[in-house]
C-alpha cells in the first residue's frame, strides 16, 4: 500500500494536483482512493464529481472520499456520553443531543486523520493520496496522533493499569477515589487508535508530495514545510511547482518577469528536489480533461525513508554520533533539550519531542554541530550507566 500526502502553501493549487494525481494513477490501472477534508467541495469541483461523506467512484479505479467531521464528532461525543453515563447522572448533568452540536475546531483533522487510517487500513486501494491542508495545519495535523500518543502515557501510564484488579481495594484502604475501569479502557483503545494511524503515517510507502507556484514566497514556504517534515521523519517525494508559465512569452510583455522570476527559483529548486513542472492551463482545471492536461505524475518509485542514524566514534573520539536531518534549519532557529531519555528539538517554527535511542541513554549530551543541512548531536559515554569493558 502507498500513501502518497499532497501539502503545500495555501493558494498553491493542492487540491487540483491531488485530483490530478489520483487520476492518473487511476488511468494507469492502480485502485486508488482519493481522500479530502474540505468543508466546501472543492474535490468534487476539480474532479467534475460531487464527492461527499460516502465514498464515489470518480472514474474507473478511482474513488473520491470527503469524510463528514459533523456526523464523527456527534457520534463520538455520543458514545462519550454513554460510557460516561454514571458519572453525568451522578453530577445531574443534562445530556447534550446529536441534533444540538455542531464540531469544535479540530474536528475536520480528527476525522481526515480517521479516514486516512481506515482508507489505508481497508486493504481495498493500492493507492492513498490524501488532499492535506496548507502546510502549517498539515504540518500540525501529521505530528497529532505521536502527541496525542505521548499526552495519554503520560497521564494513564501503560504500566499501571496492570494493577486494575486491586484498584477497588486501594481504593477502600486509601480512601482515595481511584480512576474508574472505563478511562483505562478509553485510554487503551485511544492509544490503539492513534498507533494505527502513526503506522500509516511511519510506513515505507508513505510519501509528502509538496505542491507550490515557484517563486520567492513559493520557495520560503517550501524551506520551511520540508524542514517540518524532516523533523517528523516524513520524505519528500516530489516537488510539483504548480501553475508554471510558458517559456516562449515575449520578452517585452508583462509576463517576462513572472516567467525569469520563476526560471530562477525552478533552477535552485533542481538542485535539491524532483521537481515535475505543472504548467499553467491559462484557467482553473477542471474535470477529468482538464486533469490529465497537467501531466502530473501518478505513483512513481517509493521514496527513500528519512534515518536518523547513529554513528559509533568512540575509538577514534570517545563520543556516538546521532545525525539529524534537518535541510533548511538555520544555526540561530536550533534548540535542544535533554530530558531523561527524551531529546526536545526545536527547529524554527517546529518542536519535536523524540525518545533517545537505547545506546544514547546511558550517555550525556556532549556537544551540536549543524553542517549542510544535518544536525550531529555527540553523546559522550556515562562512566556510571555504561558497561564497562574487561
Amino acid at each position: 500500500m502507498r500513501t502518497l500526502l499532497i501539502t503545500g502553501p495555501g493558494g498553491s493549487g493542492r487540491t487540483t494536483v491531488a485530483a490530478a494525481t489520483a487520476l492518473a494513477a487511476a488511468r494507469a490501472g492502480t485502485r486508488t482512493l482519493l481522500l479530502g477534508a474540505d468543508r466546501d467541495d472543492t474535490l468534487g469541483a476539480a474532479l467534475g464529481t460531487p464527492t461527499g461523506p460516502e465514498p464515489v467512484s470518480a472514474a474507473p479505479h478511482l474513488t473520491a472520499w470527503r469524510p463528514d467531521a459533523a456526523q464523527g464528532f456527534r457520534d463520538d461525543l455520543a458514545a462519550l456520553q454513554d460510557r460516561a453515563a454514571s458519572a453525568l447522572d451522578l453530577l445531574g448533568a443534562a445530556r447534550l443531543d446529536p441534533e444540538e452540536l455542531t464540531p469544535l475546531p479540530g474536528a475536520e483533522e480528527l476525522a481526515l486523520l480517521r479516514a486516512l487510517r481506515d482508507g489505508a487500513l481497508a486493504g481495498r486501494h493500492d493507492l492513498l493520496v490524501v488532499d492535506l491542508p496548507a502546510a502549517p495545519r498539515a504540518l500540525a495535523l501529521l505530528a497529532l496522533p505521536g502527541e496525542l500518543r505521548r499526552y495519554l502515557r503520560r497521564l494513564l501510564p501503560p504500566e499501571r493499569q496492570a494493577a486494575r484488579a486491586l484498584r477497588p481495594v486501594l481504593g477502600r484502604l486509601a480512601g482515595v477515589p481511584m480512576p474508574a475501569e472505563a478511562l483505562y479502557e478509553t485510554a487503551a483503545r485511544w492509544d490503539a487508535e492513534l498507533g494505527a494511524t502513526e503506522a500509516v503515517l511511519a510506513d515505507r510507502g508513505t510519501a509528502v508530495r509538496l505542491v507550490a507556484e515557484p517563486g520567492p514566497a513559493g520557495a520560503d514556504a517550501v524551506r520551511t514545510a520540508v524542514l517540518g517534515l524532516a523533523l517528523r521523519g516524513l520524505p519528500v517525494e516530489a516537488l510539483l511547482a504548480n501553475r508554471v508559465l510558458p517559456e516562449d512569452a515575449p520578452a517585452d510583455g508583462w509576463l517576462a518577469g513572472p516567467v525569469a522570476q520563476q526560471r530562477k527559483t525552478l533552477e535552485e529548486w533542481q538542485e535539491t528536489y524532483e521537481v515535475h513542472r505543472v504548467a499553467h492551463l491559462g484557467r482553473d482545471p477542471r474535470g477529468a480533461d482538464d486533469l490529465a492536461a497537467l501531466a502530473v505524475p501518478g505513483a512513481g518509485p517509493q521514496a527513500s525513508p528519512v534515518e536518523w542514524p547513529v554513528t559509533d566514534r568512540i575509538a577514534d573520539d570517545g563520543v556516538l554520533v546521532w545525525h539529524i536531518p534537518l535541510p533548511g534549519a538555520r544555526r540561530e532557529e536550533l534548540d535542544l533539550v535533554r530530558r531523561g531519555d527524551e531529546l526536545v528539538v526545536t527547529a524554527g517554527p517546529f518542536r519535536r519531542i523524540v525518545p533517545l535511542p537505547s545506546a544514547l541513554r546511558r550517555c550525556t549530551v556532549d556537544g551540536a554541530a549543524l553542517r549542510d543541512g544535518e544536525l550531529k548531536v555527540r553523546f559522550a559515554p556515562d562512566p556510571a550507566l555504561w558497561p564497562r569493558t574487561p
